[in-house]
């Protein structure tokens, strides 16, 4: 299998566990509206106070002293944001900004393909970079610190280390399962942030400005209404306010008050907390099948038609933050929130939850 090309691995493509809103299919056109709607600065960027303001610090310097930013990691759960903060963090820096994934590098002829066709100063954006091979990792080692690249000719006897230079560059990677880096890669990135859940009221301000950028009429309350149920995250926030301005524009005369908002989302069956349809098929398994009894992730997985990873990373963030479910030494636990918002008894012996995370 050969490497990818460099308009594809430039071009980047979302990671599937995060494509995923209530049953709509998620199209081409999605993805350029989603484009559209990322922020281009810092000033437009929403949310996340504190990283922001440390980056602003950083990248003045930087570019007080002409020199590429130190390397930067970004983690957190899908949909937070990681890949736009990379593209605002070069507008900032007034350079280019190349994007691939770690599943994308195959070899380390791949990644060498790609820094040898990087800018000074530009900046490379790795998504899930937890996921690159370890050969890959070694050669990156060198290229992070020193800006050099070893590439190693012949086989066997014969074989002779090549050290060649390569532009300075800025590294920011993205990861949704820290825990997944290697302590030597880790090491190697000069500033970490973790982007956290977004508070409810910087959700609706992003809801009011992606409806401005598409030229959708919404009240405040119906803003409101969306951010509530976003779960936290602006991506799902944007694709639940396109789904509600579908549902406005065929079954309304197309402006999004908060009845409209809470009709439509009832018709997508996103409920008043923002679960979907597989988060409540989640707790219904938890609840009925195993009676509010500890269960294993793959069983739990395997009983719900889910992949383990997909549940992990996407599902169950949410639900932890909720105090809906508990991860137990032997595995996942329905808590007594869950049997409350399904409208049942839990059992006597049902652990609480130990409060919202």
């Amino acid at each position: 299998m050969t490497g990818p090309s460099s308009s594809e691995w430039s071009a980047g493509a979302p990671d599937d566990v995060e494509e995923r809103l209530v049953s709509a299919r998620y199209t081409t056109d999605d993805l350029e509206i989603d484009r559209s709607l990322r922020p281009k600065r810092l000033t437009e960027y929403l949310g996340q106070a504190k990283v922001k303001e440390s980056l602003s610090v950083l990248i003045e310097a930087a570019a007080g002293r002409n020199e590429p930013l130190d390397h930067v990691l970004l983690s957190g759960p899908p949909g937070l944001g990681k890949t736009t903060l990379a593209g605002v963090i070069a507008n900032e820096l007034g350079v280019t900004m190349r994007t691939t994934s770690g599943p994308a590098i195959e070899r380390p002829g791949d990644l060498a393909a790609i820094l040898t066709n990087l800018e000074e100063r530009d900046v490379l954006f790795i998504d899930e970079i937890h996921r690159l091979n370890r050969q890959v990792e070694e050669v990156l080692y060198p290229a992070m610190e020193d800006f050099v690249l070893d590439v190693v000719i012949g086989k066997g006897p014969a074989a002779r280390s090549l050290r060649l230079d390569i532009p300075r560059f800025t590294l920011v990677g993205a990861t949704t399962r820290t825990g997944l880096l290697t302590g030597p890669l880790r090491d190697r990135f000069g500033m970490s942030f973790r982007l956290d859940y977004y508070a409810t009221e910087d959700l609706e301000a992003i809801v009011r400005r992606s409806a401005g950028i598409l030229g959708v009429d919404i009240d405040d309350e119906g803003a409101a209404e969306i951010a509530r149920r976003g779960r936290g995250t602006p991506r799902l926030a944007n694709r639940l306010l396109k789904r509600v301005r579908d549902y406005a524009q065929v079954r309304h005369s197309g402006n999004i008050t908060e009845d409209i908002a809470a009709e439509a989302l009832a018709f997508f069956e996103v409920d008043h907390l923002g679960l979907d349809k597989m988060d409540v098929r989640i707790l219904e398994t938890l609840v009925t099948k195993f009676s509010g009894k500890p269960v294993g992730l793959g069983t739990l997985a395997a009983s719900v038609g889910e992949e383990q990873d997909t549940l992990e990373d996407v599902y169950e963030p949410f639900l932890l933050q909720l105090g809906f479910i508990m991860r137990t030494p032997k595995g996942r636990q329905a808590t007594p929130r869950a049997f409350e918002h399904l409208g049942l008894t839990p059992p006597p012996d049902t652990a609480a939850a130990p409060g919202l995370f």
